[in-house]
C-alpha cells in the first residue's frame, strides 16, 4: 500500500545512514572478538570478565530498555490517549530504588551468572528449573519490553511492518539484516559487545528524536505552540487520581501497577541484571542502575515530544481516521516523511533510530538467553566441559538463538495477532516470579513447600486473567482514548490506503454475550496482572511457609537482604570489596605489567588477603 505520491519515499541517502548503523554495529562486535584476547572463558563471554565500568552499562540499560515499540509506539500512545503517560517518570524512579536496594546487593555478593541460581542457592533445583523455564518462555514475550524468542520475533517484526506500509522500506531486507547483524556482533563479541553497540545505538536513537522534535518546533513556529493545541486538545491530562483499578491508566495504575510491572524487569530479569552484575564494583553497578535512571526519563521526555507534536501537526486531520496509515504505530514514520522528506538522509535517521531499538533489545535478548542456557541447563549437567569449551558453547547457543529469532520474526508475520495475544498472556508471568525472588530475599522463613505452592497459585491465577482478558477486551470507557478529528482533511478517493490493520483481534466476541466477570475481572489494568501475580505468590509462600515449619529453617544470612547490605551503602570502602567466586585460577596472573610498580607483589597480596577476611564474604 503506498500513501499518496505528494509524500516522501526513501532515497539512496535513507539506505546510506541506515547501512552505515548496522555497519558500525558489527564493526564493535569484531573488534570485541579479538581485543584484549578474545573470549577465553565462558564467563568473559556472558559477563564481560566482571570489569564493566558503570557509564556504559547504564546506557546499555537503557537501549534495551528502549524497543523499537518505544520508538513508534509510545508517542503513538500519547497521540492516541494523552501525556498521563508522563506518570511513568516516577515509576521509574521506584523502580530503579527498589532494584538497586533489594535485588542488586543479593545477586552482587553472591557472584552469580544466571539469576536462576540463585533460587537454587535459597531453595532447591527444581525451583530454579522452573524458573528458568518460565524466563525462556516470558522473556520469550514480555509486552512492550524485553526480549527473547518468541518475543525477539515481533520485536523485530512489528516494526519493519510499520515502516515498510509508510517508507516503502523494504521488509524482509530489513528483518534479514537486523536479525544477521545482531547474532553476529553477539556472537563474536560477547556482552561486552552488546553493551558497547548498545551504547552506540542510545545515540542513534536519541539523535532520531531530537530530530523530529527539532523539526516539529519549526513547523509549528515554536514549542509554546504544540504545548497550547495539546492543552485545548486535552491531551495534558497529567492528574487522574480515579482509583478505580479497571481504568487503564490513573495516577495509582501507573504508579503501583507500573512499578511491580517493571521491577520484574529490572530487578530479576536476566537480560538486566546480567549486565549490572558485569559491572567492575557493587559501587559501579548501583551508579549503573542510577545513571540509567536519567536515561530513561531522557526517553520518556522525548517521546513525550513527540506524541505531542504529532497531535499539534494532525489535530485537524488525523491520518488513522483518514486511512492514510492502517495502524497508530505508523503514525510516527508518516509524520517523519511528512516534515523531514526534504532533508536527505533524515528518514533514514529516525528509520535506524527505530532499529537501534529493536537490535539494543535482539541483541541483549540473544545473550541472556545464552546465558541462561548455559549456566542453568548444561553446567550443572556437564561437569566436565573446560572454560574454553564452554565459552565455544555459549557462542553456538547465541548463533542459535539469533537463528531462532529470525525464524520468529517469520513466524510473527504469518501469526501476528495470535502471537499478540499468547505475548500478552505470558507477559503475566513476570509477577509470580518476582513473588518468587521477592521471598527468597526478603522473607527469612520462606521454603521450598511454600515458593512452590506460591510461584503455582500466583502463576495460575495470572493466566486466568490473562486469558480472560485476551478473549474479552476491556470496553473503550475503561480505556479512554481521546478525541481525534477528520475535519480538516481533503479527502481525495485515490488517496484512501486500502490496507487493513494486519494485526486486529483475534477474538472478536460480540458484547451480547459478555459474562458478568468480563467487566470486574478480566477489565483489570493490564499494569495490574504483575502486581496481582506477585501479591499472591507472596502471601500464599508465607501462609505455606508457615504451616510447614518455616520458622525452624536455618537460611544462610548470605541470601538475604540483611542491614550490613543497606549499611554499605555509606561507606565506599566496603562496598568496594570484588566478590570472589570461588576459582582456583584468579591469582595466577601475578606479572601483567599494569599495577603500579612502586607496590611490591607481596604487600599487594597480603592487601588482597586481609579484604577476604575482615570483608562481608568469609
Amino acid at each position: 500500500a503506498s500513501p499518496s505520491s505528494t509524500m516522501g519515499r526513501f532515497t539512496v541517502w535513507d539506505y546510506v545512514v541506515f547501512a552505515a548503523m548496522l555497519v558500525i554495529s558489527a564493526v564493535i562486535g569484531i573488534y570485541y572478538a579479538f581485543a584484549g584476547g578474545g573470549q577465553k572463558t565462558s564467563k568473559d563471554f556472558l559477563m564481560g570478565g566482571r570489569s564493566m565500568s558503570a557509564l556504559p552499562v547504564a546506557l546499555s540499560l537503557t537501549a534495551s530498555f528502549m524497543s523499537a515499540v518505544t520508538v513508534l509506539g509510545t508517542p503513538a500512545e500519547i497521540y492516541r490517549y494523552g501525556a498521563i503517560f508522563c506518570i511513568f517518570a516516577i515509576t521509574y524512579g521506584l523502580v530503579v530504588l527498589c532494584s538497586a536496594e533489594i535485588f542488586l546487593p543479593v545477586f552482587y555478593k553472591l557472584g552469580i551468572t544466571s539469576t536462576y541460581e540463585y533460587l537454587e542457592l535459597r531453595f532447591n533445583k527444581y525451583l530454579r528449573l522452573c524458573g528458568t523455564v518460565l524466563f525462556i518462555i516470558q522473556t520469550a514475550s514480555k509486552p512492550q519490553s524485553h526480549s527473547a524468542t518468541l518475543y525477539t520475533g515481533i520485536v523485530i517484526y512489528a516494526p519493519a511492518l510499520a515502516l515498510n506500509q509508510v517508507t516503502g522500506f523494504d521488509l524482509w531486507g530489513a528483518v534479514v539484516a537486523t536479525g544477521v547483524v545482531c547474532t553476529f556482533y553477539c556472537t563474536l563479541g560477547g556482552l561486552k559487545a552488546v553493551v558497547w553497540t548498545d551504547v552506540f545505538q542510545v545515540g542513534i536513537m536519541i539523535a532520531g528524536f531530537s530530530s523530529v522534535i527539532i523539526r516539529a518546533v519549526v513547523v509549528q513556529e515554536g514549542i509554546g505552540r504544540i504545548v497550547n493545541d495539546s492543552y485545548y486538545g486535552g491531551r495534558l491530562n497529567f492528574w487522574d487520581f480515579n482509583p478505580n483499578p479497571l481504568q487503564r491508566h490513573t495516577f495509582w495504575t501507573i504508579v503501583i501497577g507500573g512499578t511491580f510491572t517493571w521491577t520484574s524487569i529490572y530487578g530479576i530479569n536476566q537480560s538486566q541484571v546480567q549486565r549490572y552484575i558485569a559491572c567492575k564494583s557493587r559501587f559501579h553497578a548501583k551508579m549503573s542502575l542510577y545513571i540509567n535512571l536519567l536515561g530513561l526519563w531522557a526517553i520518556l521526555a522525548c517521546a513525550v515530544l513527540c506524541g505531542l507534536a504529532l497531535y499539534s501537526i494532525y489535530k485537524d486531520c488525523d491520518p488513522w481516521m483518514a486511512k492514510q496509515v492502517s495502524a497508530l504505530d505508523q503514525l510516527m514514520p508518516y509524520l517523519v516523511l511528512d516534515i523531514l522528506h526534504d532533508f536527505p538522509g533524515m528518514p533514514g535517521l529516525f528509520v535506524a533510530s527505530a532499529y537501534s531499538g529493536t537490535l539494543s533489545t535482539v541483541s541483549s535478548s540473544i545473550n541472556a538467553l545464552a546465558a541462561v542456557t548455559v549456566e542453568d541447563l548444561i553446567r550443572p549437567y556437564f561437569r566436565s566441559l573446560s572454560e574454553k569449551k564452554l565459552s565455544w558453547i555459549s557462542m553456538g547457543m547465541s548463533l542459535f538463538y539469533g537463528g531462532v529469532c529470525i525464524g520468529m520474526a517469520a513466524l510473527a508475520s504469518l501469526l501476528g495477532t495470535l502471537l499478540q495475544a499468547a505475548l500478552s498472556i505470558f507477559g503475566m508471568v513476570g509477577g509470580p516470579l518476582l513473588g518468587l525472588f521477592a521471598l527468597g530475599i526478603l522473607c527469612s522463613f520462606a521454603n521450598e513447600i511454600g515458593a512452590f505452592v506460591g510461584l503455582v497459585t500466583g502463576f495460575v491465577i495470572s493466566l486466568w486473567v490473562g486469558i480472560g482478558s485476551q478473549i474479552y477486551p476491556p470496553l473503550p470507557e475503561r480505556t479512554k482514548p481521546l478525541y481525534l478529528s477528520t475535519a480538516g482533511c481533503n479527502i481525495s478517493s485515490e488517496n484512501l490506503m486500502t490496507t487493513e490493520n494486519p494485526l486486529t483481534t483475534v477474538f472478536n466476541t460480540p458484547t451480547a454475550e459478555r459474562p458478568a466477570l468480563a467487566d470486574s475481572w478480566y477489565s483489570l489494568s493490564y499494569l495490574y496482572f504483575s502486581t496481582l501475580g506477585t501479591l499472591i505468590t507472596v502471601v500464599v509462600g508465607i501462609i505455606i511457609s508457615l504451616l510447614t515449619g518455616g520458622l525452624k529453617q536455618n537460611t544462610d544470612r548470605k541470601f538475604l537482604l540483611t542491614k550490613e547490605d543497606f549499611l554499605s551503602n555509606f561507606s565506599r570502602s566496603k562496598s568496594e570489596t570484588k566478590v570472589e567466586v570461588l576459582d582456583s585460577k584468579r591469582f595466577t596472573v601475578a606479572a601483567e605489567g599494569t599495577d603500579n610498580p612502586a607496590f611490591s607483589h607481596i604487600e599487594m597480596d597480603v592487601a588482597s588477603d586481609k579484604n577476604k577476611v575482615n570483608g562481608l564474604h568469609i
